[in-house]
């Protein structure tokens, strides 16, 4: 889609003007809005709102990316037979004249009883293209059944809604029956869709697991007549539930063809990156694909926030902004319980909207959830407040802004969130708000590379031997496996077979032809969400109150450790692993708990091997064994460290997949030389390929494990493991395996790129470190990403490369680009400026440095480069002042725009932002994280101090003593002058660090 880049804010300084929300979303494409917006919302403007963003004072500087994408028309299409009569009418009565080009295209091949999967971006009228073909068969042949499958209730009532309105005009004789069939549906209405099912059957996965297909016999009308199963959001069939679902999908033919049924399937899914290939994984069966969208849409602005403060002041800042203008807006975060938070510090901030404002999560009973969905969508609520539970296509409506508090995790996630804003061809913004993690910070520093990026690709793992295991299980117990039978063609699946007759899990018949499964009901020990097995969790009175995989459990559920749930703390009293059982009691306390532990890991076997600049790369089975060793308690606040608790687990065992770099011995010996960390070193990299792998598949860091060792006994050299945290794996380490190239570059590329000193979760930390992130060496890490990257060793180096003798030899010889720890020197400006002011009155005096407009101009000096001197200004030699500034290139300051420019502004309406200013102070803090002094970096970087103190300054003025102002002025205009000037030559400044060294800062003017 073509798009338009823009990086210079304007600067008006409100987002307060109100104006409104956008109509609700027609069911298609080229029907009518569905009704417009509540009377007393005010009419909202999106352009407005993101040029007011722009322009703004506090929050137009954050926004380091926007990008307009334009409106595109609608490509229309006529399907290669025209539609029955009837479907004909149902059409043309909700006003839709034409199909739009992919669902012309989508029929036409449901029609024609091929498999299909349709990947489109969100509100692209994908309903249609299952749904219109389903409807021509069921009024053509009232036998025929179709099954739709959604991962969320929410999404099964929404599509019920659509198909009675759709149908609503057929005489009732010949109209479609509907039914929802979930866990929120009675018994009595269960026997009643078993004993008559509908034609269309709604319902989810774990229905069709635990109730359907083990009562087959019961539903045979269903599956008899069955010639259509949908199953949308295909998205979602990912990972650990996506091979789950493998296993239903074809358990599901099996039971079909016992009644002479041959299905089609229709999977729908967000954009995705294979969707063809993923639905060919889930079913064993030839896929036909459409992914190019005839859709309209509305124009679309795109912005990247990287916040001074968290993501969520700033995202409850914008919200509050987008409901005085009644724009009709989405905040998607990351937790329920920020989640929560938003909502109640929403409310504080939102005045006569606060009631208008609601937030909405998994964990809500179903009547809430649905009064919150039909509250938004008639227009009676402006805002919602979500976690992914409204990332799929509920429908709440039209809506004009979409918030993400945090990179959502993939490419995907984030247009599919964003998707759902700008229905009905409306404007529409996506603002993301960057938070502290890898991969959010990557993009904020790359921003063309997420609209570049094409959508990840869903990976599952049909082997997996812990879920297929299962499933033969449950396969059995439906219907006696044969040997000759499809289903266990595969050599993975007959190997698995053996293991499970071995344990008396499978029994033969007499023949030895045929297989039964031991237990009659092995379904209920299926979790197609988790690859463990559960433990459950209660009160002291016995309620259960959830469950946990065994995975999870070691980790978060040990003794005295803290678990949240629906926002009431327990603590965990015991962890009873044979009985598979925690419990737990109500207890409030103001810290948070983390496990820590070691691990080790044996290679099973080689499965591939591959090289990357040299580098050995292989791919293989790995046997992981944890060990939970403790738990540290940390302040709720802060999240300082109290004290470390241990304990006394059982290791934890289990088998993998995974891929490992052995680290040449030669790289190994060139860090030891040089003195770096190596164990610091491989362990950064470790947490650093983990963290930027979500760019190249489909997956969380969470679904990832890692460990680094300066010794493998097997491979008798260093090796960094990454491995799928799922047991028996779930195809994440064969796909980055074949990605090896591109996540070692990637991984370069984040580590470098990150503006910290020693290392914070945006480049090398990881959140669930078992040894707490130590040791980490985020400099030894770079230095070893860049050996490795480029195929060969350094040449002629003697020392660490933040020693300044080892930079200066290689400056002549060697682009500064190479150098590591060194950033490429910018061009100079040919006339710069160095400015700094000295005020009348201190912050005490005017009520707080937020009041600095008031403080007054005692004495303003400019060093100007070009006449090599500096220029005294009084408060009314102002004027002067700013004709001096505008003749300038550069305008160079310490802390110059948060003060210099605010005490200026109290005096004249001079536009300050306008001007190309570098403020150090900025620079310094953006790649610590904290703030230095002019003094502590003159010192260490220059040999010299400031000649007085702001304090001094003020005492002068009260005494008349401008000349000695004058002269302490220049003296810190002259020491800023010469930071610029070093840092400009040299690539750094030096600072002394907390530990007393004196230590480079790279900048890059």
């Amino acid at each position: 889609m073509p798009s338009r880049d823009s990086t210079d804010p304007k600067d008006p300084r409100s987002l307060s003007a109100p104006q409104a929300a956008a109509p609700g979303e027609a069911l298609c494409g080229d029907a009518a809005p569905s009704g417009p917006p509540k009377p007393d919302v005010p009419e909202g403007d999106v352009a407005d709102y993101v040029a007011a963003l722009r322009a703004s004072a506090r929050l137009g500087p954050l926004v380091v990316h926007h990008r307009t994408f334009p409106a595109t028309p609608a490509v229309h299409a006529d399907p290669t037979r025209p539609f029955s009569r009837p479907v004909a009418e149902l059409l043309a009565r909700r006003g839709i004249t034409r199909l739009y080009a992919h669902q012309a295209r989508a029929t036409d091949l449901v029609r024609a009883g091929r498999h299909l999967a349709v990947a489109t971006p969100t509100a692209s009228g994908k309903t249609l293209t299952y749904l219109l073909p389903v409807l021509e068969e069921v009024i053509r042949n009232p036998d025929s059944r179709a099954i739709f499958l959604y991962p969320l209730k929410a999404l099964a009532q929404d599509q019920k809604k659509a198909i009675e309105e759709l149908t609503a005009s057929l005489p009732a004789s010949s109209r479609p029956t509907v039914a929802i069939f979930d866990g929120d549906t009675s018994p009595h209405f269960r026997r009643k869709i078993r004993d008559n099912p509908p034609h269309i059957l709604i319902t989810n996965p774990e229905m069709l697991h635990l109730s359907l297909l083990p009562n087959h016999d019961a539903w045979s009308t269903l599956f008899a007549g069955l010639t259509h199963v949908v199953a949308d959001e295909m998205h979602t069939y990912r990972g650990v539930m996506g091979s789950h679902m493998a296993h239903v999908f074809r358990r599901l033919l099996r039971v079909c063809a016992r009644f002479g049924a041959r299905p089609s399937f229709v999977f729908s899914s967000a954009t995705i990156g294979n969707p063809g290939q993923l639905a060919e994984s889930l079913t064993g069966l030839s896929v036909d694909t459409v992914t190019e969208s005839g859709a309209p849409t509305g124009p679309r602005h795109f912005l990247f926030i990287n916040p001074e403060q968290s993501a969520a002041t700033t995202a409850v800042m914008l919200l509050a902004a987008a409901l005085k203008r009644g724009l009709r807006t989405i905040v998607y975060t990351q937790s329920r319980k920020m989640t929560e938070l938003i909502s109640l510090w929403i409310a504080e901030k939102a005045g006569p909207y606060a009631s208008r404002v609601s937030a909405y999560r998994s964990g809500f009973l179903p009547e809430e959830r649905r009064s919150i969905e039909a509250a938004m969508a008639s227009g009676q609520l402006l805002a919602v407040v979500s976690t992914s539970a409204l990332e799929l296509g509920i429908d709440i409506g039209g809506l004009d802004l979409c918030i993400l508090c945090g990179y959502p995790g993939s490419v995907m996630a984030a247009w599919q969130r964003g998707g759902r804003v700008g229905r009905a061809q409306r404007e529409s913004a996506v603002a993301l708000i960057a938070g502290e993690d890898a991969l959010d910070q990557y993009f904020m520093r790359h921003p063309a590379d997420f609209f570049d990026r094409p959508p990840e690709s869903a990976v599952i793992n049909p082997d997996n031997p812990a879920i297929l295991a299962k499933h033969l299980e449950c396969a059995a117990a439906e219907l006696p496996l044969t040997e000759d039978e499809p289903f266990l063609a595969s050599p993975a699946v007959r190997g698995e077979v053996e293991k499970l007759e071995e344990k008396g899990l499978l029994l033969r018949d007499k023949d030895g032809k045929r297989l039964f499964a031991a237990r009659k009901r092995p379904h209920r020990d299926v979790n197609l969400r988790g690859s463990g097995g559960q433990f459950t969790i209660e009160t002291p009175a016995g309620a259960v109150i959830g469950q946990i995989d065994e995975m999870r459990a070691y980790k978060e559920t040990h003794p005295g450790a803290v678990y949240i749930h629906r926002g009431v703390s327990y603590l965990v009293e015991s962890l009873d692993i044979p009985e598979r059982r925690v419990r737990v009691a109500p207890g409030k306390v103001d810290y948070y708990t983390r496990a820590r532990g070691q691990k080790t890991t044996e290679i099973l076997e080689v499965l591939g091997e591959s090289k990357v600049q040299g580098v050995p790369v292989f791919l293989g089975r790995l046997k992981v064994t944890e060990t939970i060793t403790g738990y540290e308690r940390r302040a709720a606040r802060g999240g300082q460290l109290l004290s470390i608790v241990p304990l006394d687990f059982p290791p934890l065992v289990f088998e993998t997949e995974g891929w490992w770099w052995v680290i040449p011995e030669a790289v190994q010996a060139e860090l030891d030389r040089r003195l770096f960390h190596f164990m610091g070193a491989i362990h950064a990299m470790e947490h650093a390929m983990i963290g930027i792998l979500p760019l190249l598949v489909l997956t969380d860091r969470n679904d990832l494990g890692g460990i680094s060792t300066p010794l493998h006994p097997q491979v008798g050299r260093a090796c960094v493991f990454i491995y799928d945290g799922a047991p028996g794996g779930i195809g994440l380490s064969r796909m980055a395996f074949a990605k090896a190239d591109e996540a070692l570059s990637r991984t370069l590329a984040a580590v470098a790129g990150c503006p910290c000193e020693t290392g914070c979760p945006s480049c090398v930390h990881s959140p669930k470190c078992g040894s707490g992130n130590r040791p980490i060496d985020k400099v030894a890490a770079r230095f070893l990403l860049e050996v490795l990257m480029s195929g060969k060793m350094p040449e002629g180096a003697d020392c660490r490369p933040d020693c300044p003798d080892h930079n200066e030899q290689q400056r002549s010889d060697a682009p500064q680009a190479s150098r590591p720890g060194l950033l490429p020197k910018a061009a100079p400006p040919a006339r710069f400026g160095v400015l700094d002011v000295e005020t009348r009155r201190s912050a005490a005096e005017v009520g707080g440095w937020c009041n600095a407009h008031q403080m007054g101009i005692s004495v303003a000096v400019l060093y100007d480069s070009r006449l090599d001197d500096f220029l005294v200004y009084r408060q009314e030699e102002l004027p002067e002042l700013y004709q001096a500034l505008t003749a300038l290139d550069l305008i160079v300051g310490f802390n110059i725009n948060r003060f210099d420019y605010k005490v200026l502004a109290g005096i004249s309406p001079f536009d300050h932002r306008a001007l190309p200013t570098l403020d150090i102070l900025e620079k310094v803090h953006a790649r610590l994280g904290y703030r230095l002094s002019l003094d502590g970096l003159a010192k260490a970087t220059l040999g010299t101090r400031k000649s007085a103190t702001g304090l001094d300054a003020l005492a002068w003025w009260k005494e008349g003593r401008l000349d000695e102002i004058t002269a302490y002025c220049k003296k810190d205009v002259a020491v800023t002058r010469d930071l610029y000037l070093f840092g400009r030559d040299n690539g750094f400044l030096l600072f002394s660090n907390k530990a007393g060294q004196t230590v480079r800062l790279p900048v890059e003017w």
